[in-house]
């Protein structure tokens, strides 16, 4: 079962699509700051993230690039999840490190297809 790192901070989102990717088979690492999402990521290599951008203590653009500068955990697709669907915010997304984007909120079969791409892609570490 692929392991997915879940780094959200609003408590209702972290529930309700940790519940939606469990029932999916998934097995979800909650971290509720980019400081904590960093850590899980390299104590517990997940097969995946998902980043949102806004987030306490470091925010998910400086937790993706401190992410893809370390050797360890570089391989990990990085899928960014933000509420912010500006113009540019795809391409900053793509600059801090992250392998795909998504807005909020999260329409599911769009975030499934998404997530067994980046799956699909993933090199072995």
């Amino acid at each position: 079962m692929p392991r997915i790192l879940l780094v959200e901070d609003n408590d209702l989102n972290r529930e309700m699509l940790s519940r939606r990717l469990a029932r999916r088979g998934f097995v979800v690492l909650l971290a509720t700051d980019g400081h904590e999402g960093v850590q899980l990521a390299r104590s517990d290599a997940p097969d995946l993230i998902l980043m949102d951008m806004s987030l306490p203590i470091k925010d998910g653009w400086t937790a993706a690039r401190e992410l893809k500068d370390d050797a360890a955990t570089r391989h990990i697709p990085i899928l960014a999840l933000t509420a912010h669907a500006m113009s540019g915010d795809r391409d900053q997304a793509l600059r801090a490190g992250c392998d795909d984007y998504d807005t909020k909120p999260i329409e599911l079969d769009r975030l499934l297809d998404k997530i067994h791409t980046l799956l699909a892609g993933r090199p072995q570490a």
